[in-house]
């Protein structure tokens, strides 16, 4: 065990690096491509202004994940402020809703009541579910459908992803949060592990099931402390 996480500390301390390369290059080109902007049309430039600020945004969320990525592999910090969990399904579902239609999967929420704003990393939980959605997308492949949902029980915050796939093979149950494991063409093994890391950080639990009916269902449950 002590092997494995000395090689999952190298590969993420590669990954940072490598990732982080590519980053700065795209923020330059950001840059230089907000500069050309004032040669179009006014109504041109405003379309395009609110897909670079998409971008500005999800290349900061990015280097963020990269600043965290190392710490995976060892203790965790968080980096704690006050979290509208709605407004982070949200978020999730809007960027990766292009890639599911194209792969002709439907992604729809189950939001029956308001969330209370509570402290929390938000974007190591905005990445968690964010592994747990694109997981949910690769064991549909496609036309499929995947839900998500929240809700309050009591002072925990319950967040489920529910697929409509194959579910899970009872021989892989206990290995589906292991570093490496993966049972699909896409998946680098790491995605599941990552979000288990997060939400056990934040005092958390993480679990995968079959869900009645088919499909898998993948559960996190963060005890939350309010703000205000």
């Amino acid at each position: 065990m002590a092997e494995k996480r000395d090689v999952l500390e190298r590969l993420l301390a590669r990954l940072a690096h490598e990732i982080r390369n590519p980053l700065s290059s795209l923020d330059i080109h950001v840059q230089l491509l907000e500069e050309d902007l004032g040669e179009l049309a006014p109504e041109t430039r405003r379309q395009l202004t609110s897909r670079l600020e998409i971008i500005h945004g999800e290349l900061h969320r990015l280097e963020s994940i990269v600043s965290h990525f190392l710490k995976l592999a060892g203790p965790s910090e968080l980096d704690l402020e006050p979290v509208d969990f709605l407004k982070v399904v949200a978020h999730v579902c809007e960027l990766l809703r292009p890639e599911a239609a194209a792969r002709e999967i439907e992604i729809a929420t189950s939001l029956p009541e308001p969330l209370p704003v509570f402290s929390a990393d938000k974007v190591r939980l905005t990445q968690a579910l964010m592994n747990l959605v694109i997981n949910a997308m690769q064991a549909v492949e496609r036309k499929g459908r995947i839900e998500v949902g929240a809700r309050m029980l009591g002072d925990t915050l319950s967040v489920t992803v529910r697929d409509n796939g194959p579910g899970i093979a009872p021989d892989k149950a206990t290995s589906i949060f292991e570093p490496y494991f993966t049972t699909k063409a896409e998946g680098s093994g790491l995605g599941l592990w990552i979000a288990q890391q997060i939400v056990t950080a934040h005092g958390g639990r993480l679990r995968g099931e079959n869900a009645p009916g088919g499909g898998a269902i993948f559960t996190m449950t963060l005890p939350v402390k309010r703000e205000g």
